[in-house]
């Protein structure tokens, strides 16, 4: 019997599709009038233009997990609860 191997592979994982999913649920709350997502917003725009825009969004998605966590428990918003859990489990 073979040991089984202790390290995960990346190659399956939808790194695009799980940081997509958390933006879009992230886009309602950006009309809300709260200085942490109108600079949370500025930052993820200059995130998405850089040379790296995949690695900077999810690095700046990875920074703010925990504030990002606590507006989606403040909203009840268990979808986006959700998928920012699959974000953090999978791709962080």
């Amino acid at each position: 019997m073979s040991e089984p191997t202790r390290y995960r592979s990346f190659a399956t994982i939808d790194f695009d599709g799980n940081i997509e999913a958390v933006l879009a649920h992230l886009q309602p709350y950006f009309a809300l009038e709260n200085p942490f997502l109108e600079r949370f917003r500025q930052r993820l725009h200059q995130a998405e233009n850089t040379e790296r825009p995949q690695a900077d969004t999810l690095l700046l998605l990875h920074a703010h997990a925990t504030y990002l966590s606590d507006l989606f428990e403040e909203h009840d918003d268990h979808p986006a609860l959700a998928a920012l859990a699959k974000l953090e489990e999978e791709c962080f």
